[in-house]
């Protein structure tokens, strides 16, 4: 008997955040342990993500999963028993052979990282680690830098703004719990601010504020505001970070900002962006310009400097190659990096690593349909990434993540620590 050899494979349909069906995974070693993983979705999707598999038809708004249910507890089920759990680059190999198409539509791209990720959990099962741990972490491991939504906005928030994510970043926090508290703050405080202006609409899809503002700049007043009002020095104890998730407004290179009734070339769009960061305390800002127009995503992180994160997603979709081709060109200087992005965890490991040995940055991220797994978590602590993006203070499927962030800060020696300012772009 082997104690990672995997024994048995189940697939089940559960419920992720918007109340829409998901796949989860649960696997089970021949020594009895046993891990499990649920797939999350996104709502602002890069074209070269993997592919989720869904029925289609009238239940549940096409969004059902019987089908990559089926595929787990058929084709991948009987593919992985008798594998070892432990072999991740072999078993993820063997998924993506199985599935046989370059963007995992067959099997589902939801079927296959809930499998994956499974797996991880199984084999630190079988071997009495917590995932963190069996990933590589130690105990003077650094926890992440967070990163949380205040305001959602985009497809996030019935495009009330068109800027998807106002989030904040405790830039001169100490540990991941001064962090969260201070960011606590922020969200109570902002809350209050809105509510007292009449701006406050409800919650977005990640918990964050969902807002009536007249434009997608007067997000970036409160926002500041709420810092100040939360008793904190804006940019030097907290800081703004920006996904404007540019991929969902612009096509060929105009931008439509409907909220401020304007349409932009991509220098015009630059132009803004570059007055914003003249004029509030943004340190990083995601998907500045859209995914088809890679000469503007150049020419801003050009134009935006060394100080200032540039973070990829919808053009980077957790790719190594496509990393390792934007770092070359000097096509931002960090990787969001979302394991159902990629459709298993070595390949996404493999585009954490790219952006590690371009000298990038790397922010394990999670989506904005979520569920209450934490694997992202242990991904971010166990391969020393810098940065975690999870959403907002608010939600349980966001703050489980939160938390178990802070349990794994209790197992440390050093109590949860969070990297120096000098290690990110804004303390250099």
């Amino acid at each position: 008997m082997s104690a990672t050899r995997i024994a048995s494979v189940t697939g089940r349909r559960l419920w992720d955040s918007r109340g829409r069906p998901t796949v989860e995974v649960e696997m089970t070693t021949e020594s009895g342990a046993s891990g499990r993983a649920m797939a999350p979705a996104g709502a602002s999707t890069g074209t070269g993500e993997a592919v989720d598999r869904r029925d289609g038809g009238g239940a549940f708004g096409g969004f059902d999963v019987t089908g990559a249910v089926a595929s787990v507890n058929e084709e991948i089920a009987a593919t992985l028993r008798g594998m070892d759990a432990a072999d991740q680059d072999g078993l993820d190999a063997r998924l993506i052979e199985l599935d046989g198409t370059e963007d995992k539509r067959r099997l589902g791209g939801n079927a296959l990282i809930a499998a994956s990720m499974a797996a991880a959990h199984a084999a630190a099962a079988a071997l009495r680690m917590p995932l963190w741990r069996y990933l590589g972490g130690s105990d003077d491991s650094l926890l992440p830098l967070p990163e949380i939504q205040i305001f959602g906005g985009g497809a996030h928030a019935g495009r009330r703004v068109d800027i998807q994510d106002f989030m904040c970043i405790a830039v001169g926090a100490e540990t991941f719990a001064q962090a969260l508290d201070w960011t606590a703050e922020v969200y109570r405080a902002a809350g209050s601010l809105m509510a007292g202006a009449g701006k406050l609409r409800g919650v977005a899809d990640e918990g964050g504020f969902w807002p009536a503002f007249d434009g997608n700049e007067e997000a970036l007043g409160y926002l500041t505001r709420a810092i100040e009002a939360a008793g904190l020095e804006p940019g030097g104890q907290m800081a703004i970070s920006l996904d404007i998730a540019a991929s969902e407004f612009g096509r060929g290179g105009v931008y439509r900002l409907a909220r401020d009734g304007r349409d932009l070339d991509s220098g015009a769009m630059i132009d803004m962006l570059k007055g914003w960061l003249g004029r509030y305390p943004i340190v990083s800002i995601e998907d500045p310009l859209a995914e088809d127009d890679p000469k503007g995503l150049k020419a801003f992180t050009d134009a935006a400097g060394a100080a200032v994160q540039v973070i990829g997603d919808d053009y980077l979709v957790t790719n190594a190659e496509r990393v390792r081709a934007a770092a070359a060109g000097g096509i931002c200087n960090a990787v969001l990096v979302k394991p159902n992005q990629a459709g298993t965890l070595s390949e996404t490991r493999a585009a954490f690593d790219a952006a590690r040995a371009a000298g990038w940055g790397a922010v394990v991220s999670a989506r904005s349909g979520e569920t209450e797994d934490v694997t992202i978590v242990h991904l971010a602590v166990g391969w020393g990434a810098k940065q975690l993006k999870v959403g907002a203070f608010a939600r349980s499927e966001r703050m489980a993540k939160w938390n178990e962030g802070l349990r794994i800060a209790d197992a440390l020696d050093n109590r949860g620590a969070l990297p120096p300012r000098t290690a990110f772009p804004w303390g250099r």
